[in-house]
């Protein structure tokens, strides 16, 4: 049965309709449609054709960059609603829903599984509604809430999520949006601190060590855009966010070469990707 509403939810969808600016480039649909989605507008695409025009393979690469992240989101979740036998799913930065959203991927294993998403941007709170549908064993919830936040979003988590069984922290693909003021590490370090041992954490973050003349100047044309944030980090930099908690084997890798313990690597694609990615387990 799904989760019940909270007051603030109720409260949200009682409200006047969301006002999305189309004449502005945002950032949560300039990803969609980098990785091809159809939520986005022709502001969105100017600034991803022109971010991408800063490598040599052009927007197909970033394209394939960013469909190798997803690709590694759905493996991670698989592995851990199948094999691990994870029931508890908290994604934080839930961005545009896609085809394969976790709720979707784990309930598909486990229809018991409970998952909540927490986002503040309007644009995917505009989207909200397709984030809370469950299966009827299930149950899924979006919660309203940044992720610079964590008590806000562990507070509300409890109204679906049993905090004193194994949860999944999903964060990918935002932190790289945390500027190093906000503390991203204490911000990582809350959640992992807040879920009990047998939990796991799963992040994907952009790099400046891979093609990194490419990727760099990718990045400075895209931190000119108003309301536009993107913070390189390096390997050494990216493992610092498992602090507490013990990567599975492969390791902090590409997105696009990590795979399940026991299971091969993905295909090698036709460009490097400039993600790591690790899914690690509170010992």
């Amino acid at each position: 049965m799904a989760a019940k509403d909270t007051p603030d939810q109720r409260r949200q969808s009682q409200a006047a309709p969301i006002e999305i600016a189309q004449d502005i480039a945002h950032p949560a649909r300039v990803y969609d449609y980098v990785r091809g989605g159809d939520d986005n507008f022709s502001a969105d695409r100017e600034v991803a054709d022109f971010a991408a025009a800063a490598g040599s393979g052009g927007f197909d690469h970033a394209r394939a960059a960013v469909q190798a992240n997803e690709a590694f989101h759905a493996r991670s979740v698989t592995y851990l609603a199948g094999e691990a036998g994870i029931r508890q799913f908290l994604e934080i930065g839930a961005g545009i829903p896609t085809a394969e959203n976790t709720h979707e991927i784990a309930q598909r294993i486990a229809p018991e599984s409970r998952v909540v998403y927490a986002d503040d941007d309007p644009v995917v709170l505009a989207h909200a509604h397709t984030l809370r549908k469950s299966a009827s064993k299930g149950a899924t919830a979006y919660v309203n809430a940044n992720l610079r936040d964590p008590e806000s979003i562990l507070q509300q988590a409890q109204t679906v999520l049993d905090l004193d069984k194994p949860v999944a922290v999903v964060i990918v693909a935002i932190l790289h949006h945390i500027r190093e003021e906000d503390d991203p590490y204490s911000i990582v370090a809350r959640f992992v601190d807040a879920v009990p041992s047998g939990s796991f954490l799963v992040i994907s973050h952009l790099t400046s060590d891979i093609i990194a003349n490419e990727v760099t100047e990718a990045a400075r044309r895209i931190n000119e855009q108003p309301g536009f944030t993107l913070v390189l980090r390096t390997y050494d930099q990216i493992c610092r966010f498992l602090d507490g908690a013990e990567p599975l084997p492969p390791g902090v890798v590409p997105v696009d070469r990590w795979h399940a313990p026991g299971s091969p690597p993905p295909p090698p694609g036709e460009w490097p990707t400039p993600f790591y990615g690790a899914v690690a387990r509170k010992p």
